[in-house]
């Protein structure tokens, strides 16, 4: 396969990850939680989060798989949003949970019969009924008398950005007196800092709209809580372009426009991971008490890479063309898909506490979400490109399609 770039064209293997070549950094563990992993103990960094973050109660010690193997099953709702790509986090949680034979009930925000409910992966919740799940439709706000006198262990609310929209659900669900709940946060409220990737305990904005929620969710006391901060994900039943993106272009046979050098580092999740990640805090409410956790996987990919991978997926030829978005007068948020800057996390809290392994593989999770653009026709509907020719103009690049 050719890969051109503006001056040199790249190899195809040559992919640019990132991993465990990065810096290490030792996980920032809750301030009152010494962990042990086999005869080593963790050195606890100077940088920790605040006590309302710690767990008194969580264990010095504890072993998950013990845990995990005597884990009763448990009666949990989630609390799903209706647009963009984290709704496909509960869709993949509530099929994980029904396969371990748990109780699930899919509560989705807004109306069965609205457009939004006619793209996946609310197209797909059937799956979760023929599997024993209950969904449900309406207002998180009026979870109590939707849900009726139905009773849940765990609660997780995969909705709301802020504290106006998880606070009735979280209210609700501490008078109901579900013992663990859990909320989707975001990795994006990391202050951006010299040091990647992202760990727990590192700073983040404090007048983030998540940021008040976890706080809030600290502090009701629950018999266990636990926080997740995802990233980029990928998988079926996403409806938020990510790799469609690249796709768009490779398929067409246009050039694809990075800003930037295209060696930026970001986190791109299979979905199953952050699920996977969600069930093993069920299933260890002990361990999980307390604790924020990046849902992410465990590799870093740069924008190049990823281009390179859709490429490599589609089994077509690339074009890589870097651009200065000032330069060029555009809006790079506008322009392109991610942000424009190193975002990174790694998921060193659940690796360590709940035992989690990523199973996030790019070149092949990327062949199943091509297989799905083409079955979907995306390949062949038209689409326009105005941004993306401004751009080329300016850098005097001619398309061919």
């Amino acid at each position: 396969m050719a890969v051109a770039s503006a001056s040199t064209a790249a190899a195809l293997p040559s992919l640019h990850y990132a991993s465990r070549s990065l810096p290490h950094r030792t996980l920032r563990l809750l301030p009152s939680i010494p962990y042990t992993s086999h005869s080593t103990v963790t050195r606890l960094s100077s940088r920790r989060l605040p006590n309302r973050y710690s767990s008194p109660s969580s264990p010095s010690s504890f072993s998950v798989k013990a845990a995990a193997a005597s884990a009763s099953k448990k009666s949990v709702l989630i609390v799903n949003t209706n647009s963009g790509g984290h709704a496909v986090i509960g869709f993949y949680f509530a099929q994980e949970l029904l396969g371990s034979g748990h109780e699930v009930t899919v509560l989705t925000v807004g109306d069965e019969g609205s457009d939004k409910m006619k793209k996946p992966p609310f197209t797909r919740f059937s799956e979760l009924v023929s599997s024993g799940g209950k969904t449900l439709w309406g207002d998180p706000a009026e979870v109590g008398d939707i849900v009726g006198k139905n009773k849940f262990d765990v609660v997780l609310d995969n909705n709301g950005k802020d504290l106006d929209t998880v606070k009735p659900v979280a209210d609700w669900a501490k008078s109901a007196g579900v013992e663990q709940f859990l909320y989707i946060s975001s990795a994006g409220i990391y202050k951006t800092s010299d040091e990647i990737p992202h760990v727990e305990g590192d700073l983040v904005k404090e007048d983030a709209s998540h940021v008040a929620v976890e706080k809030y969710i600290a502090g009701l006391s629950f018999g266990s809580w636990a926080v997740f901060r995802p990233q980029y994900m990928i998988g079926s039943g996403n409806n938020k372009d990510c790799e469609e993106w690249f796709f768009d272009r490779i398929v067409r046979n246009r050039p694809v426009p990075l800003p930037g050098s295209g060696m930026q580092l970001t986190n791109i999740s299979h979905v199953r991971d952050l699920s996977s990640m969600l069930s093993l805090a069920v299933e260890n409410s002990d361990a999980a008490n307390g604790k924020i956790f990046n849902c992410v996987s465990d590799r870093a990919v740069t924008f190049d890479g990823l281009a390179k991978l859709c490429a490599q997926a589609a089994g077509r030829e690339l074009k890589i063309i870097h651009y200065d978005p000032k330069a060029v007068g555009i809006d790079a948020k506008k322009a392109f898909p991610f942000r424009n800057m190193h975002f990174y996390a790694e998921p060193r809290a659940a690796k360590q506490i709940l035992g989690w392994t990523s199973t996030t593989n790019l070149p092949e999770d990327l062949k199943e979400r091509y297989d799905e653009y083409v079955k979907i026709g995306r390949d062949k509907k038209e689409m326009k490109f105005d941004i993306d020719d401004k751009i080329l103009e300016s850098l005097k690049v001619a398309v061919t399609v």
